[in-house]
């Protein structure tokens, strides 16, 4: 110790800053508490000035210093240059015959505020420790004594990995503190973690700091750690429901949304999960609603256990269990509220208990501790069923559910709740779309045979719902056939309704025998009238639609398109082609012509219609995908139902986006031997002869059993072409299915039946016709027009 003359009442230590100054204001004495203090060695310093040291006017320094009783704040200019303000005490030196010879002049930290600095750490509600450069304890406050479970004396200087776990957490916490050393830069470390001294898990928000000395020197790591367990749990709480606004509703399935609750739950929320709804929601019902007096019956839909395999679960999935009125789940489907309880409730220990004795791993009220959840799923005021979560609570988690889980898993039921009120809505429209869809598509083609066929349908599995694709064989006069696809642009009852309208007004155009031209046009007509009819409503149509007209006798073949896909053809001799047709505008725009392509197609050819859905699922583009398409026609195939599986497994994934109609036909051709014609001039002597010409040809064919009927057909026919419509005139038999009278003529005037008086003179042939034949008709040609009728043929 070193007494400073003229103080009574305090003692310096020998680290203490200390200057001894003469009465001319030199330096004359310079401890090492100085230099640590200004950065200024002894030898620097010794034999100069004081005032050198100061930053600012020496004199008023001074007199602060005077004035003050010898205590007093001065600026000093640091050895680094930095300017630095030091509380000094100033005491007087006396000579030998006491005259003034100096000052000591000090600058010790005050002893007060050291000894409260030292109370703020012991004391300090945050667990705070100082550790050396190689990680070995320097200081720990009572809260991190606490927090380890250890006296400070046990663990200083002792290195830090050989006082904890070999833990992943013990390890970023040792790697975070070499860090500081190595960077000598402040880190922020969380964890969560259980602390030595306990078996509960906590959350750790940690602050790293290094500590120098005031010439800059790294001593140590300093840290303060704030356990945040709440806090952490909070932002855990807000980022699953967050996440589940991803995770639950990603499809229109009422089974998959449950099980993404499940999934989602388990273990951020609890360690199980089951959820069970009622059989009408499973089934895309409406759920009956009213009082609930009686044990339910509920059907597990999905259950998820952080253990393998779930032996908690005694109800397996698909499978229906009847809950008795008591139990939590039909507490809370009947309340429309939460249900928190856990074991020691009479209620659930007698509900565990029930199941205890059916369950391999049976529940054990006393040595199991549970925390249970039952959250009713409710969607606009409808309850659906209910998701049960469970905590098992051990000394390591002793934590039941509380207030803010309740919250979360009502937040977690209620949007799984919408969304499974979601995809049984879509099920339900989706299934009544496709019902109605399959109900408007063809069941059973007409007999015909001008080709043979094989068709396919695909309902989209998308979101959107079941689409407006249809397709059609229709049978035409003349042994022709119509092929007929088409697409209505939207999805759902709407598209399924507007494509029945547009399918029957095909047949019916059909049945006039329009060209395939004149068909689109009035169908273009009738789509603009359909919505104008529906323009109240805001709803808009639109469709595309391909017809093409086969005629088995001469091979012909006239196609026209309206906005739809050219179809391919693959010959017989292996080649394919994409027909070049006239796309024509899509339906409903109205005012826009149509235009038919005709070609001619050899016995065996196979005729390729579909809709777009064919290529959207693969995104291809037309042109890539009409090559795909002629590539996949290429594959040899045993029949024609073999030959459209292979172009869907081409083109097609496994769950299709857009509807798809594919419609394959290979065409046939009649013999010459089949068809008989005459042309015949415009006399009505050449009635007889047209008369002998079809006996002739009927006894070649074997068919004399027909030869009544059918020589009363061609007089009638042949009569009125003569009369009412003028050369050329030509008479057609056909031996099919049925035997076909036709008779064409120069005339556009269509016939019609009517009802002829007594005394009328004429009248009476087509009516005679329309009872003698099975079928009659007629349709018009560039020509004029053709007057057909058709008889059964007799059994062999």
């Amino acid at each position: 110790m070193v007494k400073i003359p003229g103080d009574t009442g305090r003692a310096t230590t020998a680290g203490d800053a200390m200057v001894v100054v003469d009465a001319h204001g030199i330096v004359t004495g310079w401890s090492e508490g100085a230099r640590l203090l200004t950065g200024y060695a002894a030898a620097e310093i010794t034999g100069r000035p004081v005032s050198e040291l100061l930053d600012g006017d020496p004199g008023e320094a001074w007199r602060a210093l005077r004035t003050s009783g010898g205590n007093g704040v001065v600026a000093v200019r640091h050895g680094d240059g930095r300017r630095t303000e030091l509380a000094l005490r100033a005491c007087p030196l006396q000579g030998e015959h006491g005259e003034p010879s100096g000052y000591v002049i000090t600058a010790a930290p005050d002893e007060q505020g050291r000894g409260l600095g030292e109370l703020a750490f012991k004391q300090a509600s945050v667990s705070m420790s100082v550790f050396d450069t190689e990680q070995r304890y320097l200081r720990m406050n009572d809260t991190a004594c606490r927090v380890m479970g250890v006296q400070e004396a046990e663990v200083l200087h002792r290195y830090l990995p050989d006082t904890v776990e070999n833990a992943e957490h013990s390890r970023g916490f040792f790697n975070h503190l070499r860090k500081v050393v190595e960077t000598g830069r402040p880190v922020h470390y969380e964890s969560w973690t259980r602390a030595p001294s306990g078996l509960r898990m906590n959350a750790w928000n940690i602050e790293m700091w290094p500590l120098r000395s005031p010439s800059g020197q790294l001593l140590g790591v300093s840290l303060a750690g704030f356990e945040n367990t709440e806090q952490y749990r909070a932002r855990r709480r807000l980022a699953l429901l967050s996440k589940s606004a991803a995770d639950i509703g990603t499809t229109l399935d009422v089974i998959h949304t449950a099980r993404e609750l499940a999934q989602l739950a388990v273990p951020e929320l609890a360690d199980f999960v089951s959820v069970d709804l009622l059989d009408a929601v499973v089934a895309g019902e409406e759920p009956v609603g009213g009082a609930v007096d009686a044990d339910v019956e509920l059907r597990r839909v999905a259950h998820r256990s952080r253990t393998t395999d779930a032996p908690e679960t005694v109800i397996d999935l698909g499978a229906a269990e009847v809950y008795p009125s008591s139990s939590p789940p039909i507490r809370a489907l009947v309340t429309g509220h939460a249900v928190l309880t856990r074991t020691g409730d009479p209620d659930v220990d007698g509900w565990l208990a029930r199941h205890g004795t059916r369950a391999a791993t049976p529940y054990q009220p006393r040595r199991q501790n549970l925390s249970m959840m039952a959250v009713p799923l409710v969607a606009r005021g409808t309850t659906m069923g209910v998701a049960v979560f469970v905590r098992l609570l051990t000394a390591e988690s002793p934590d039941a559910f509380d207030h803010d889980d309740v919250s979360l898993a009502q937040e977690l039921a209620s949007r799984t709740a919408v969304c499974v009120d979601n995809a049984r809505r879509y099920g339900k429209e989706r299934t009544t779309a496709l019902a109605l869809q399959r109900s408007l598509l063809p069941q059973a083609m007409a007999g015909q045979a001008a080709v043979e066929f094989a068709s396919r349908y695909l309902p989209a599995l998308s979101r959107a719902g079941v689409g407006g694709d249809w397709f059609d064989v229709i049978p035409l006069s003349g042994t022709r056939v119509a092929l007929v696809v088409g697409d209505v642009v939207g999805h759902g009852i709407h598209a399924s309704v507007t494509m029945g309208r547009l399918r029957t007004a095909v047949w019916t155009l059909a049945d006039v025998d329009l060209p395939p031209d004149e068909l689109l046009t009035h169908l273009d007509d009738l789509v603009g009238h359909l919505a104008d009819d529906e323009s109240p409503t805001g709803a808009e149509i639109g469709a595309t639609c391909l017809y093409a007209v086969y005629d088995p006798v001469s091979g012909h073949c006239a196609i026209a398109a309206a906005g739809h896909p050219p179809p391919a053809v693959l010959f017989p001799d292996g080649t394919v082609k994409v027909v070049e047709v006239s796309a024509g505008p899509m339906l409903g725009v109205g005012g826009l012509p149509f235009e038919a392509t005709e070609l001619h197609l050899p016995e065996g050819s196979v005729l390729a219609l579909y809709t777009d859905g064919l290529f959207a699922a693969r995104h291809l583009d037309a042109d890539a995908g009409t090559a795909v398409l002629c590539s996949a026609l290429t594959v040899p195939a045993g029949n024609l139902d073999d030959a459209c599986d292979n172009v869907l497994q081409v083109l097609l994934p496994q769950h299709p986006t857009d509807d798809v109609a594919l419609l394959l036909a290979r065409t046939r051709t009649l013999d010459s031997d089949e068809v008989a014609v005459w042309d015949l001039p415009a006399d009505p002597a050449e009635v007889a002869t047209a008369r002998q010409y079809a006996t002739e040809q009927l006894t070649r064919w074997g068919l004399d059993e027909v030869a009544f009927v059918t020589e009363l057909v061609v007089s009638e026919l042949v009569t009125n072409a003569i009369r009412y419509g003028g050369a050329p005139i030509q008479l057609r038999l056909i031996r099919d299915r049925a035997l076909i009278c036709e008779v064409s003529d120069a005339s556009s005037t269509s016939p019609h039946l009517r009802r002829a008086h007594t005394f009328d003179e004429g009248g009476r042939g087509l009516l005679l016709v329309a009872q003698l034949t099975d079928r009659w008709g007629s349709r018009t040609t560039s020509a004029g027009k053709t007057i057909w009728a058709e008889q059964a043929l007799p059994f062999e």
